[in-house]
């Protein structure tokens, strides 16, 4: 008699299936459960210490840069002096190209108070040029020449070698200039009296079209600088030299309230601050023989 024996898995050999064939989830809830460390807590705010070093460094750095900041800052004056010092010298270097006498011109004051002002018996075009420059006072200036190489004896041609310019904003020529002069103490040069400019009545204006009015005086008194054909400079007081100062500040112009066009009224002139023309006086100091100019300032002790 054959006997079959039939063979039962063991325990150990159920667990071992058992244990090959753990329930996933079991698996992913075990590891669930597990406590998770808790991350180290931040903080998105500033102390009050840290806040006042802050504006410290801050106030440190600013009182640093505001000496710097400022001397970044235009000085109104300063441009003035050095492009009123270029114009001077392209006067003088026009004088020896043009083998002539070269007028540096400027536009007075109440320019139209003149009994040489023929406004009413001028062409459209002059009457429109006289107008542009009622913007001009105190600031304004050309350059002309009454004769040139090439003119037949007796014959002048008076030209305009450039068109109106203007000094930058926020400077101007003092109105003593113009008339009656002034006087500025306690320079490097000693007490400066400086004259007024020298005019002339023969010098077309406002353009070298303008046709001169009857009587002694053809044309307005233009205030001038002039330098000859070698570059001398033949204007102002004999065997001085030849003074410009320059004050900062503005000029104020009275203006149609529709049309804003400059209306023939006085200027009125700020200095800003009042009377920088003396304590902080800047000059284009321009030498009689050679015509040459530099510039003199008020030194910072």
């Amino acid at each position: 008699m054959i006997t079959v024996e039939t063979s039962h898995p063991t325990e150990c050999g159920m667990q071992n299936v058992e244990c090959g064939m753990q329930n996933p989830m079991s698996r992913i809830t075990h590891h669930a459960s597990r406590p998770t460390p808790h991350a180290p807590r931040s903080s998105l705010a500033f102390t009050l210490l840290e806040l006042l070093m802050v504006i410290a460094i801050m106030g440190i750095l600013a009182a640093i840069a505001l000496p710097t900041i400022r001397g970044l800052k235009p000085n109104a004056k300063v441009a003035a002096t050095r492009q009123l010092l270029d114009a001077v010298g392209r006067a003088r270097q026009l004088a020896v190209s043009q083998r002539t006498t070269v007028y540096m011109v400027f536009v007075p004051a109440n320019f139209w108070t003149d009994p040489a002002y023929g406004y009413a018996s001028w062409t459209t075009n002059d009457q429109t040029a006289a107008e542009s420059l009622l913007d001009k006072q105190l600031i304004g200036y050309a350059y002309v020449c009454l004769r040139s190489v090439g003119d037949q004896p007796g014959m002048h041609t008076p030209r305009y070698l450039s068109s109106w310019k203007t000094l930058p904003q926020g400077a101007f020529i003092p109105q003593g200039k113009f008339g009656p002069g002034l006087t500025i103490p306690n320079t490097a040069l000693g007490t400066l009296s400086i004259p007024a400019f020298k005019t002339a009545n023969n010098i077309p204006f406002p353009s070298e079209t303008t046709l001169p009015v009857a009587g002694a005086r053809p044309y307005i008194a233009l205030p001038y600088i002039a330098f000859n054909g070698t570059g001398q400079l033949v204007s102002g007081q004999s065997g001085q030299p030849e003074l410009i100062p320059v004050s900062e500040g503005g000029v104020i112009f009275a203006r149609d309230p529709n049309t804003k066009v400059a209306q023939a009224q006085p200027p009125q002139a700020n200095e800003v601050p009042p009377g920088n023309t003396i304590d902080n006086y800047s000059l284009v100091y321009i030498d009689r023989l050679t015509g040459r100019a530099h510039v003199e300032r008020r030194k910072v002790q």
